[in-house]
């Protein structure tokens, strides 16, 4: 049974322990609501979590284990002979697991019977060919060793799958019989249930800190592995990048954290005042019936999908700029020679900016004590230097706070930067000429066929650890002005 099956009958489970809980509470307390402890939903509710809590919990556990059990066996099959590291070992598993994924689309399909699959030899037939007929294609001829360790794979899995629903089940109807049994008139359904929605609280309050924790651990442990061998020095204060397979490989990171910051400040340029104003003219001086109308539209840009803005540098942006600034441009300057520069990405990457700089600002401003701006004007102040005198100084942390947070969302663009920016990795003064950043250097690394245990892969890992301690400090300067200012005027 699939887990779909197996979830969708644990949950029909719990809905038949919910009303069979109320009902047995109302029967022991003879049908008077009085004589309950708790309401009736209490008791239906704690029928309910006996079934749905330990049986997903033992799903997403045998989930997670029945993999990894299955793999250590599997790899048995697998001579060491064949395979030189562990990237090799890992390619041959992704082998292992196609085919036998392929066996099972054979036997739904009805190229093949249970037993075939089973018993099924390389030598005497074409495995690819087989494969390829229901739609699985392979790039090479299946190894008798592939074969034979896809089929025990497929026969660990089913196995497994059989084991697994059995054990779910049964988990969950002794919970339902369990919970039942303690039903009664007496029973402190309430606090139960309290208690159980306290601890699925805090478990999906730990989800987010352990989700951190595992990215953060997994880029430390992959950068550790870099910088045994690759020199950190070379890797931070290094001027050139040019990585190389064959040898010779030149890593550092100054050329591309130059075109990161180079691009996030022209967006900065561009989003901080057109942002600012925006929020000042929704805040201050837009009717209602305007703000109603303009804010949702400004925010609509935020809802743009990235790579949107990155076809819209490609294909408007960078050629009106080129029109501009080209040889044969309108200004005959000849600054630009392609469509793909650090302004294109820049002009952007601004653009997508202001909805959240407006926003926040906006908010920030909104919150400003409106005390203030009477005091201002009772004492002769215009509305304008209200604005400029009182209430931009006093939003002024929160501003500056949106504004570091803005920042960390340009460093982290990727899809602007890969389509807008080019591949370039210069230092270089010039904003028309093509660069490059960190983030579109990570998703070059990682694509291909690369061995992972190389500098050239690993180097990804590098480059994401330096972005992820850049933005989280910016991050942190951000959210202390914003609390700074919180506490001095709220």
């Amino acid at each position: 049974m699939s887990p779909i099956w197996t979830l969708l009958f644990v949950v029909a489970l719990a809905a038949i322990g919910y009303g069979a809980g109320r009902a047995r509470a109302m029967r022991s307390a003879s049908g008077d609501i009085r004589n309950l402890h708790s309401l009736p939903s209490y008791y239906g509710a704690n029928a309910m979590l006996s079934v749905l809590v330990p049986a997903l919990a033992l799903m997403v556990i045998w989930l997670i284990v029945q993999p990894m059990f299955i793999e250590t066996r599997v790899q048995q099959h697998i001579p060491s002979q064949s395979y030189a590291d562990s990237g090799a070992l890992s390619l041959i598993m992704s082998d292992v697991r196609r085919v036998a994924d392929g066996l099972t689309v054979a036997v739904r399909e009805g190229v093949f019977s249970v037993d075939d699959a089973a018993a099924l030899n390389s030598q005497s037939t074409d495995i690819r060919a087989a494969l390829g007929s229901v739609g699985v294609a392979l790039g090479s001829d299946v190894e008798p060793y592939v074969l034979k360790a896809a089929q025990e794979y497929r026969a660990l899995s089913g196995t497994g799958q059989t084991l697994r629903s059995i054990a779910v089940l049964a988990l969950a109807l002794a919970g339902l019989i369990w919970s039942l049994r303690r039903t009664n008139r007496t029973f402190r359904a309430r606090n139960v249930v309290e208690r159980a929605l306290l601890a699925l609280l805090i478990m999906a309050a730990s989800i987010a800190v352990l989700t951190t924790l595992g990215i953060v651990l997994s880029l430390v442990f992959n950068t550790v592995e870099f910088f045994k061998l690759y020199p950190w020095t070379e890797f931070f204060f290094g001027l050139t990048w040019a990585p190389s397979f064959g040898g010779g490989s030149e890593l550092g990171i100054l050329p591309l954290f130059w075109g990161t910051f180079y691009i996030s400040l022209i967006a900065l340029a561009v989003a901080v005042p057109i942002g600012l104003f925006a929020a000042i003219y929704l805040s201050e001086y837009a009717s209602p019936a305007v703000r109603g109308f303009a804010k949702p539209m400004l925010e609509v840009l935020a809802g743009i999908p990235t790579i949107v803005y990155g076809l819209f540098a490609l294909l408007t942006v960078g050629p009106a700029l080129v029109a501009l600034f080209g040889r044969e441009g309108a200004l005959g300057v000849n600054w630009m020679s392609g469509g793909t520069a650090v302004m294109t990405a820049g002009l952007v990457m601004g653009i997508m900016l202001i909805p959240f700089i407006s926003s926040l600002s906006d908010d920030i401003i909104n919150s400003v004590p409106q005390s203030m701006r009477d005091g201002s004007l009772g004492l002769g102040a215009t509305k304008s230097e209200t604005i400029k005198q009182v209430v931009l100084p006093a939003a002024l942390p929160g501003i500056v706070g949106a504004i570091l947070l803005a920042a960390s969302r340009a460093i982290g663009e990727t899809m602007i930067v890969v389509l807008g920016a080019g591949a370039a990795a210069r230092l270089s003064m010039n904003p028309f000429e093509a660069m490059t950043t960190v983030t579109a250097k990570i998703v070059s690394q990682l694509t291909g066929d690369a061995d992972f245990a190389s500098p050239e892969a690993l180097v990804a890992f590098a480059l994401g650890m330096t972005l992820f301690v850049i933005t989280l400090c910016l991050n942190i300067f951000a959210l202390w002005i914003v609390r700074k200012y919180r506490e001095q005027y709220e």
